[in-house]
């Protein structure tokens, strides 16, 4: 028999603990009013489950991703919505693309920043709804066909997955997952306006040779001639003319986005009607320098 809890009183799981997530959670949770509550491996944290609602779950790292994914599928059995961090240091692409499609609050394989970590725990904390968020319609670690919700908080929890799903080398994963950024948030600040009843959709698609991004926000699309308000429309001798710009429109600071992607990967499109982006960030020239170093 499932035990209720008061509706006040949130409970949060932690599995195979590992000392610097459970300081994490301890820190972010405890002061406001969480209890956590400690298991020690996949079987017994189930049947806490069975017995307690847990608003947040998180693993550790002692286990493997796709051990997690299968313990996730098996806790939804008894609580559909249920919010899942997983942490692991034994990893594939494969794993955190099969834990977004199961319905994974975020996914980290080791090592990763606590930081980030703590970023992930304070949205789960905070987010009123979050499963609806990010629609698989088709995937594979090399083509991937997403629906997105129009919400910062989706945004974070999309990169986050996307860093672990994206099998790049360093370099060329920080500067394609910044351009991703950039151009998923202006599809869905500008496109979308943030309205969490729009959808952006997403693919994905990795070759040997390069790494292709397609974004479609759902407005009415724009004119490179209409950006007057972003830092790709400055003039040589007014650099920062957007700024005082945004500001008349009463818009946040910012403005950089399309220009910074352009600097960041090798092809960046946009459609006629200017709510279509297409990104390509070329990988065979880092692979031909790493080849030819001694």
């Amino acid at each position: 028999m499932q035990v209720e809890e008061p509706a006040t009183h949130r409970l949060a799981l932690l599995i195979e603990g590992d000392p610097e997530i459970e300081r994490a959670l301890r820190e972010l949770l405890e002061p406001e009013g969480w209890e956590i509550v400690l298991t020690g491996n996949h079987a017994s944290a189930l049947e806490q489950v069975k017995l307690r609602h847990f608003s947040l779950i998180v693993t550790a790292g002692r286990t493997s991703g796709a051990d997690d994914v299968e313990l996730l599928r098996k806790m939804r059995r008894f609580h559909p919505h249920t919010r899942m961090i997983i942490v692991t240091d034994e990893s594939t692409p494969r794993d955190a693309l099969d834990s977004m499609r199961e319905g994974a609050f975020s996914y980290f394989a080791k090592p990763f920043s606590i930081e980030s970590f703590k970023e992930m725990v304070v949205i789960a904390m905070k987010s009123p709804c979050w499963d609806d968020g990010i629609e698989v319609a088709s995937a594979t670690p090399d083509w991937i066909n997403l629906h997105v919700r129009c919400d910062r908080n989706t945004a974070d929890r999309l990169l986050q997955f996307m860093r672990e799903i994206a099998d790049l080398p360093e370099t060329e994963r920080h500067e394609a997952g910044v351009a991703f950024r950039e151009m998923l948030l202006n599809a869905m600040e500008h496109g979308g306006q943030f309205d969490p009843q729009q959808y952006v959709e997403i693919s994905y698609v990795r070759t040997r040779k390069l790494v292709a991004c397609r974004i479609q926000d759902p407005g009415r699309g724009f004119s490179l001639e209409e950006l007057q308000h972003a830092a790709l429309s400055n003039p040589p001798e007014d650099p920062l003319r957007h700024a005082s710009l945004r500001e008349e429109l009463g818009l946040r600071p910012g403005g950089y986005g399309l220009l910074l992607a352009r600097h960041l990967v090798d092809e960046l499109l946009h459609n006629e009607q200017g709510n279509e982006v297409f990104l390509v960030k070329y990988l065979d020239r880092a692979r031909a320098s790493a080849a030819s170093s001694p």
